[in-house]
């Protein structure tokens, strides 16, 4: 449903949309808590609240990601970019720990916070005003793949999008981290959660960074060498048999990666014109969906043939020839050198 999501947020009000997608969430929580209260919940009802979900947040990214340039001028879209990273790295770490304290005293009290919080944020969707005319386009095929073909015609989308593919498909170690603090570094579920908070904290700390300090002179370089530190950072955490050298060394993971992620969304946002946001950033939302999913994937694919420490090490070393190769594949990316529009490349 990514495809036609995207189309949705070129065509209606992208406030409403996100406002929308929110509200539901908040009907799924209001659902998981009556079942919870009135005992009726079952398999069936998990399995059709995790679809409503998927198709929520479906078409609540590509409006949320072609949002955020209608609200600020495009010599502050980077650090705004930085900001909302900023925040989804909050929620990242302190999510699951207050999640846990409230489960503590009962799930009822989980779904009501998530209820309430829901509710919240969509009436403060609601209060933003912004400027925007949604596309007069008819729906048509043509219009549906739009984003697939802007993509792929301008080099510098595409080796931005695909980069994030590619990159976190090979270096991406998560999947493996309850087996790293089991046999590896011998930590236990309290060292589990550290390393797991580890890239959290290394990205809150970067998004702050540039925010206050934004990217303004070779970005395109910059943003491959953060992938290459990614990959760096990556073997050497596969290497590591300390638990302390671990953490720093998902730190800068996570670090690398928030410089990778404000700098790709920047430019895909100046790139783009305004009709066409929600359906290029949909096709993104494809891209970083595919990574995440596929990469976990190939983890416990290659950790099955050759243990996870080959597994993560090779994966690294992927990932920084991956920054080699699109250096030489997209040289309009990689020679980009200021967070401005430029048109077709």
């Amino acid at each position: 449903m990514t495809l036609p999501a995207g189309h949705v947020a070129d065509r209606l009000h992208r406030g409403r949309i996100f406002a929308a997608c929110m509200a539901l969430q908040a009907g799924v929580a209001l659902t998981l808590l009556s079942a919870t209260m009135g005992n009726f919940a079952s398999r069936e009802l998990i399995l059709l609240i995790s679809v409503v979900l998927g198709l929520a947040r479906a078409f609540q990214m590509p409006a949320q990601q072609a949002l955020v340039a209608l609200l600020v001028p495009t010599n502050l879209l980077g650090r705004a970019v930085a900001l909302s990273s900023t925040g989804m790295e909050i929620a990242v770490i302190s999510g699951p720990a207050l999640g846990g304290l409230l489960y503590a005293l009962g799930p009822t009290n989980v779904y009501i916070c998530c209820t309430a919080l829901m509710v919240l944020a969509t009436g403060l969707i609601l209060a933003v005003h912004y400027q925007h005319k949604p596309s007069q386009l008819a729906a048509s095929w043509s219009s549906l793949f739009a984003g697939v073909r802007f993509v792929w015609e301008r080099k510098l989308l595409l080796g931005a999008s695909s980069l994030d593919l590619f990159a976190v498909l090979l270096g991406g170690a998560t999947a493996l981290l309850p087996i790293y603090a089991r046999d590896i570094l011998h930590t236990g579920p309290t060292g589990l959660g550290f390393l797991r908070a580890a890239p959290a904290v290394g990205a809150l700390t970067m998004s702050l960074v540039i925010t206050r300090w934004p990217l303004r002179r070779h970005v395109g370089k910059r943003l491959l060498s953060a992938v290459a530190v990614f990959g760096l950072a990556t073997v050497l955490f596969g290497l590591s048999e300390s638990f302390w050298l671990s953490l720093f060394a998902l730190t800068v993971t996570g670090a690398a990666d928030c410089i990778s992620v404000v700098t790709r969304n920047t430019l895909v946002q100046l790139e783009t014109p305004d009709e066409m946001r929600g359906r290029v950033a949909a096709v993104n939302s494809i891209f970083i969906g595919a990574s995440n999913q596929l990469g976990e994937f190939e983890s416990g694919a290659t950790a099955a043939m050759w243990g996870p420490v080959g597994s993560v090490v090779v994966g690294g070393i992927g990932t920084m020839l991956v920054a080699g190769l699109w250096f030489k594949l997209f040289p309009a990316l990689a020679h980009r050198d200021h967070m401005e529009p430029q048109g077709k490349r």
